[in-house]
């Protein structure tokens, strides 16, 4: 076996990982935006909305209840991680969920936006604006 046959078969194993990769991203990628498709659906906005991207960021803002002004600190730099996890609480909170399961949707999104989605959690309201909700009780 000469050099170029084994850059051939080292190039075409690279490229076979690199499709696996890319494969597995789009994956996640797929089910991620179906979980949030049923999310925005859930809470009476379009699950269109999952798909594009500024717009996806100003729903989730609208269905916890945080002003739309946040957006912008969501551009910089270490504030938006604050801001980040203050939004995914109070988006767990409105669907009565806790802490613990709003750090889930930001470190697993993949898994617990369908389940947020597509499971037995009801929109219960933007808990922002109605302070804590306790699982189980209504804002009505």
């Amino acid at each position: 076996m000469d050099e170029d046959q084994v850059a051939q078969l080292i190039g075409g194993g690279l490229f076979a990982f690199l499709g696996v990769i890319i494969l597995c991203a789009l994956a996640v990628a797929a089910v991620t935006i179906a979980g949030m498709w049923k999310v925005f659906e859930k809470a009476g906005k379009p699950g269109w909305a999952a798909i594009i991207p500024i717009y996806s960021a100003i729903v989730l803002l609208e269905i916890a209840g945080r002003p739309l002004w946040w957006f912008f600190l969501f551009l910089i730099p270490l504030v938006n991680i604050v801001f980040i996890v203050l939004l995914y609480v109070d988006l767990a909170k409105s669907f009565g969920q806790g802490v613990g399961f709003a750090l889930g949707l930001m470190f697993l999104g993949f898994v617990f936006f369908p389940i947020l989605g597509f499971g037995s959690a009801r929109y219960l309201g933007p808990a922002a604006r109605f302070g804590p909700i306790s699982p189980g009780t209504s804002n009505s």
